[in-house]
């Protein structure tokens, strides 16, 4: 399998050697980067950078993600659509998230108070208070071990075929407790890649509260967020965490394991001892 047309293209570049030995030209493969604009019940919402693929497990996923919606049948319908930039500086997507009516309301008030946007997946937080919200508690538990993690870590690189095409995109998987992998989605920005994974798990009916979810990034309290939002009991990331991220993942019960690498990892939450 290789990467689709959406996710990168080849480009012509020279190799500058510094050992002595001569220049090369070569095709490298780089990941597509894109504004995706966000629409909510024909209200623009947001608009992201992101690799353009899987683009209706993303708009599911950043409806559940953001809490705009609870549950998957809340999305009542998702278009995508490519325009032209009308100055020919390329283009870009739009996705058109429809909710039902009961959640269409809340939507249209995010969107009234929104001063900013950002690719940090808080679109529509305002001030302080909103951001530091209280998250749903955890109530699911996986039991696993460090060689379940050991072998996730092992087993994501096979099923990174955008990030061994280009080296430069984040992964989002979810492994089953004993550590083999589920689902995997790429992008260039970890959360654009998290938002598809939970979209991909909710369009197939994955309990993401069925295993633990890894991401190949830096552990932000948004990450963390999502993850809680999801419903996920455990994240394990490959960077190290905010001071945010851990007491965010504390308040709600998620076990949170960083800096995993393959000889180890640091386990900054474990109170209800997930791992054996």
């Amino acid at each position: 399998m290789t990467a689709t047309p959406f996710q990168s293209r080849d480009f012509s570049v020279r190799k500058l050697e510094f050992s002595g030995r001569e220049d090369r030209e070569l095709l490298r493969s780089i990941p597509i980067e894109a504004p995706i604009a966000i629409e909510v019940c024909g209200i623009g919402y947001a608009v992201m950078m992101a690799t353009p693929s899987d683009l209706r497990d993303y708009a599911l996923g950043f409806a559940l993600a953001e809490g705009l919606a609870d549950r998957p049948e809340d999305v009542t319908d998702i278009d995508t659509h490519w325009v032209e930039s009308s100055d020919r500086a390329g283009g870009g997507w739009i996705l058109r998230i429809g909710l039902s009516p009961e959640k269409a309301d809340g939507a249209f008030a995010r969107a009234r108070k929104r001063v900013s946007e950002s690719s940090c997946g808080l679109c529509g937080v305002e001030n302080i208070e909103q951001v530091l919200r209280p998250l749903p508690p955890i109530t699911s538990r996986i039991v696993t071990s460090r060689a379940a993690i050991s072998r996730a870590l092992s087993e994501l690189k096979g099923h990174q075929l955008l990030g061994q095409a280009t080296s430069a995109v984040h992964a989002a998987a979810l492994c089953a407790p004993d550590g083999h992998i589920v689902r995997v989605r790429e992008d260039v920005g970890r959360h654009n890649a998290l938002d598809k994974l939970i979209g991909a798990l909710a369009a197939d009916d994955i309990a993401p509260s069925s295993g633990f979810i890894l991401l190949t990034a830096r552990c932000s309290y948004e990450l963390v967020e999502k993850t809680v939002r999801a419903g996920c009991p455990m994240l394990v990331t490959i960077s190290a965490p905010t001071s945010l991220a851990i007491e965010r993942a504390a308040g709600a019960g998620l076990t949170l394991v960083t800096l995993a690498r393959a000889d180890s990892a640091l386990i900054v939450c474990d109170a209800p001892g997930n791992i054996a």
